[in-house]
């Protein structure tokens, strides 16, 4: 049975990337993921950095604009649709509703899933459950089953879904019962400190993402 050390509360320091803090050991069952910046990353900058050319903007100004506006936060919430949204950007740009779809598609026209980390999450089942915890927009999940990969998980936790937002410790509770399984024997990776210090701090162990080889480098002892 693979084991893991369990989390001191209140975590590690935020700048160390994987930590494992040894207070006794035990058994992990369940494997949490988040969507973007792990399984979902920007690896080609290029669309995005023509695109907010294009607008007059720099690329942390579009960046913010999509992710990290009130929109954004609304949309992650559910309290507003993924389409409300981009149309929320375009006004605020002065554009036109009607580019909004080949503006979202250029936006995230660097975009890659990593087919070889949602493997290697396939091959954790059935002996070990897994689960999905993403601060995402209302069409999340369809995006996941268009593209094949809900059947990776056996949750998939969806801000937009439930209303809570990570770091907030009850989407983490939600998705812990959800599975059936107890904060111990729990792995969660996520490329965002705050979300991992919130998850530490219940006991979970943390994963903070660097890149696929580093992760799957912490991932290989507790799977072996």
């Amino acid at each position: 049975m693979p084991v893991a050390f369990e989390a001191r509360p209140g975590g590690p320091p935020s700048e160390l990337p994987g930590w494992i803090w040894p207070r006794k050991q035990v058994s992990i069952e369940a494997f949490f993921f988040d969507l973007g910046g792990v399984i979902l990353r920007t690896e080609f900058e290029a669309p995005r950095e023509q695109l907010a050319e294009r607008l007059d903007l720099s690329y942390e100004e579009l960046v913010r604009m999509v992710f990290e506006s009130e929109g954004a936060r609304q949309a992650s919430l559910g309290r507003i649709t993924t389409q409300q949204h981009w149309e929320g950007v375009a006004a605020r740009l002065g554009r036109p509703t009607s580019e909004v779809a080949a503006m979202r598609d250029e936006f995230f026209g660097g975009d890659l899933l990593d087919r070889q980390l949602l493997d290697l999450i396939r091959s954790l089942r059935p002996t070990r459950r897994t689960g999905l915890i993403s601060n995402g927009w209302p069409d999340l999940r369809d995006y996941v089953v268009k593209n094949k990969f809900d059947d990776a998980f056996d949750t998939l936790i969806i801000s937009a879904e439930v209303g809570l937002l990570k770091p907030d410790p009850r989407i983490y509770e939600l998705a812990l019962r959800t599975l059936g399984a107890s904060a111990a024997q729990s792995v969660l990776v996520d490329d965002t400190p705050a979300n991992l210090k919130a998850a530490t701090a219940m006991g979970m162990r943390g994963i903070l993402f660097s890149n696929p080889d580093q992760v799957r480098l912490e991932l290989a002892p507790l799977i072996t």
